[in-house]
């Protein structure tokens, strides 16, 4: 069964989309290169906010997924946004081949 991992970012300074540029330069092929990834994408929510959805194999891939997300963040743009929120759970339902 394949596991998710959901944060909702608040945007500190500059806007969310900003943020969302840094994060797909040098994140995105951070958790590309990891086992088990599956899927990785980020939106822009309607109070500026910025939520990242990632899928992974395995739980502990998606735990994994959480510890290099704090890790990145804290480096690359701790100045910009701050964890509100984070989850990690099964998928219930995938039709994703």
């Amino acid at each position: 069964m394949r596991h998710l991992r959901i944060a909702l970012y608040e945007t500190t300074s500059g806007t969310a989309d900003e943020a969302i540029e840094i994060a797909r330069q040098g994140f995105v092929p951070i958790l590309e290169s990891q086992p088990g990834f599956v899927r990785y994408d980020v939106g822009r929510l309607d109070d500026g906010g910025v939520v990242s959805f990632s899928i992974w194999e395995t739980e502990a891939e998606a735990k994994t997924a959480v510890a290099l997300a704090h890790d990145w963040v804290a480096e690359n743009l701790a100045d910009r946004i701050k964890l509100r929120d984070e989850h990690t759970g099964d998928i219930s339902w995938d039709d994703a081949p």
